[in-house]
């Protein structure tokens, strides 16, 4: 078989969520064909997100059934072939910001759930604590062990459930307040960025301070952030708060990925009901009315907090409701981070296809 036959056999993959084949869409960057053996490089940019895994997975089948070896890799061409050390965060394929309109939203719980999930799926992750004013992060994960210096004075972050962690928290006192203005905030967010042995990740979740100030600000004029998470509760004061951080990411030209809600409807353990504490379904109709995707709902858990409190992410709790609902944001992250990244290679492969001049 060669490259053309094996590009047709390729025609019957559908993009489940482009809508088309992998080929039509531009989604094949390279065959190579050496006797029984493949190697196909694939515009797909979420490494472990569920979709994309299955595609990949999929095409391994169709071409084993066919008698070939297939090694696949993935690549997105206009990212990776121009990547130079210069560049901020040249080695992090993915940086997921995590914001929310107010505090007290639950934004930093999503934050950790995320990165925790993302590494339960098997991708490298690390999660920067950039609320610079309240540094939860080291708690909610149970890391006392301070990041490492480097004899050229850069930092070594430690590791929980297989998340590299900076923080602020880890180069403060514990009860020391934080009292700083918008150029020292820019300062200290250039340095925990681009001064921390990061490595090679597969997603780097930064957990923003809430609000719309000099911290958010800093990090989409300089972060390559491929998209944001926006995290509220049901009521109508938190989704007007949210409604701000949406303009913030759109000035920006921030993708955003969807909309998670937080504090849920609650299921009493005692008398077996379910209460609407904050409202029901703010979340899903507030990404309707923006078209937004919505990632999914976490309920009003006790568990939750007590995870928190403990450092054991609930994502990481396999028999839980609570923890099934965290994994299915993460997927949605995942997926969505995919989407971002195949869409764009998809227009810009066929706009060149149908231009003129080329």
């Amino acid at each position: 078989m060669d490259e053309d036959a094996v590009r047709d056999r390729l025609r019957t993959v559908e993009d489940p969520e482009l809508g088309d084949d992998i080929v039509s869409l531009g989604l094949v960057n390279d065959i190579s064909v050496d006797g029984d053996r493949v190697d196909i490089d694939l515009a797909l940019g979420a490494p472990y997100s569920p979709t994309e895994s299955d595609v990949a997975a999929e095409i391994r089948e169709l071409l084993l059934d066919d008698g070939l070896e297939p090694d696949l890799s993935a690549s997105i061409p206009d990212r990776d072939d121009f990547v130079t050390e210069e560049q901020v965060l040249p080695n992090v394929k993915n940086v997921i910001a995590v914001s929310s309109g107010k505090g007290g939203v639950g934004k930093s719980t999503v934050a950790v759930n995320l990165a925790a999930g993302l590494s339960q799926l098997g991708a490298q992750v690390g999660l920067f604590d950039a609320d610079v004013y309240g540094p939860n992060v080291p708690r909610m994960v149970d890391a006392d062990e301070p990041p490492m210096a480097t004899e050229e004075e850069t930092l070594v972050p430690p590791e929980k459930y297989g998340v590299k962690l900076m923080s602020m928290a880890f180069l403060t006192g514990e009860d020391d307040p934080v009292i700083w203005r918008g150029p020292m905030v820019h300062k200290v967010i250039t340095q925990l960025t681009e001064d921390v042995e990061w490595g090679h990740l597969d997603y780097l979740v930064i957990d923003l301070p809430p609000g719309t100030g000099d911290t958010q600000l800093t990090m989409l004029q300089t972060m390559p952030v491929t998209g944001a998470v926006i995290v509220t509760t049901p009521q109508d004061v938190a989704l007007d708060d949210a409604r701000k951080g949406l303009e913030m990411f759109a000035k920006h030209d921030t993708v955003v990925l969807g909309i998670a809600e937080n504090m849920s409807t609650f299921a009493c353990p005692d008398c077996g009901g379910e209460h609407d504490i904050f409202g029901s379904g703010g979340g899903r109709e507030f990404a309707d009315e923006h078209e937004m995707p919505f990632l999914g709902s976490i309920p009003l858990d006790p568990a939750v907090r007590e995870s928190g409190d403990g450092g054991q992410p609930t994502v990481l709790s396999d028999e839980s409701a609570t923890g099934d609902a965290f994994r299915t944001i993460t997927e949605n992250v995942a997926n969505n981070t995919g989407i971002v990244h195949r869409r764009g290679v998809s227009q810009t492969r066929r706009s060149e296809a149908a231009s003129p001049d080329r």
